[in-house]
């Protein structure tokens, strides 16, 4: 470089620093006032004087509040310095839950007095701390004694025996370009409608089946590594010798010998159409467990306009918030009516090839549930 170009370059410099706009202020009033006109230090305290109210509000009573807040406080919490005060721990785990229970514009959330871009992070920041803090005690990977529990769990309140759990996806209304599900969520449930697997993230338009192919629990499931009891006796039936654990799901997914889903067809004998009713049965607790995620986290509600990643986060943390709620809370309701626009079925694409083991074991089952494990309340056979 030359010195004419020196000189130039100096020059440039020098104009672009003039240019450049100077903040009129560091803080804004509106946010300075935070500490005492802020939402969180106003109309919050003040629910927590309403038990009702304040569980209307955040989804979760006080005592919840609390638990969470000392399982993340020390995963969100900031330092003051030299030019603003921390937003603290609390105020940040409300402005989360507030968005998680409404999904509110970041402007509207604003009115904890919080910069819409600082709701856009504290959002981010706080629903993984949520995940992180919470998966292990309530969404652990179940180990094979935890899969002879939820078996025994689906007999006595679904009459299903040997079942792991109930197998769906939906789609949340995070649309791309095209006007298609951008995240998917997969899940297994169990027969108190718990969420036991997720996956969350699967892009692109695809079937159920395509989704439980691609995800990390489908892979598990097709290479046998996910730990599943040995095979064990149907109760009453002996004689027909052992029989598979299995996870049930609808006619959108692939019947395989760990995995049942109804006998196709619209004009069945009577045999099938009791396994297909009864199998159904079973298959309401994931059904019910989406609708109970999607009534609790009003974000399902709406066009979730948050980025790809951040929408990952914010769905698995409802989902782990669902588990905490569940079982934490003395009684257990829908909060919210009517249904939800941001929870969609993923239609069947493509076929599904069975295979004669999984036949077998289908069959299997229809013969136990037309005989020994028969009910009262099934169509007659």
């Amino acid at each position: 470089m030359n010195e004419e170009q020196r000189l130039l370059f100096a020059i440039a410099a020098t104009y672009l620093r003039r240019k450049r706009k100077r903040r009129s202020v560091w803080i804004h009033e509106t946010i300075r006032a935070r500490g005492h006109d802020g939402e969180y230090h106003r109309l919050v305290q003040e629910l927590r004087l309403d038990e009702v109210r304040f569980q209307q509000y955040f989804r979760l009573d006080r005592t919840q509040f609390d638990v969470l807040l000392r399982r993340v406080g020390p995963l969100i919490a900031k330092e003051n310095t030299n030019y603003r005060r921390a937003i603290s721990p609390g105020e940040r785990l409300a402005i989360c839950l507030r968005f998680l229970a409404t999904g509110d514009f970041y402007r509207t959330i604003a009115s904890y007095r919080v910069g819409h871009s600082s709701v856009a992070g504290i959002l981010a920041e706080v629903a993984k701390a949520i995940w992180d803090s919470l998966v292990e005690d309530y969404m652990p990977v179940p180990t094979t004694e935890d899969c002879r529990e939820i078996a025994a769990e689906f007999y006595h309140r679904w009459n299903f025996p040997s079942c792991l759990g109930s197998i769906d996806s939906s789609g949340s209304l995070f649309y791309n370009y095209k006007r298609t599900f951008s995240i998917v969520l997969l899940a297994v449930v169990d027969a108190k409608y718990c969420f036991r697997i997720i996956d969350v993230g699967s892009y692109g338009k695809t079937s159920d089946g395509g989704t439980l192919a691609n995800s990390p629990f489908g892979n598990a499931l097709r290479r046998v590594t996910l730990g599943l009891p040995e095979d064990t006796l149907l109760p009453g039936a002996e004689h027909l010798g052992p029989q598979p654990y299995v996870f049930v799901a609808d006619e959108a997914f692939p019947l395989r010998r760990d995995l049942m889903r109804p006998s196709p067809g619209t004009t069945l004998p009577s045999r099938h159409m009791v396994f297909n009713n009864r199998l159904s049965q079973a298959r309401l607790t994931v059904e019910n467990a989406f609708g109970i995620l999607a009534a609790q986290w009003r974000m399902y509600r709406r066009v979730i306009g948050i980025s790809p990643s951040n929408a990952e986060t914010c769905v698995k943390a409802t989902c782990v918030l669902h588990n905490f709620l569940r079982r934490t809370t003395r009684t257990v309701s829908y909060v919210g009516d009517g249904e939800a626009s941001g929870l969609h079925d993923i239609s069947q694409v493509g076929s599904n090839n069975a295979a004669r083991e999984a036949m077998r074991v289908r069959e299997t089952l229809v013969n136990y549930f037309s005989a020994e494990g028969a009910v009262p309340w099934q169509p007659q056979a």
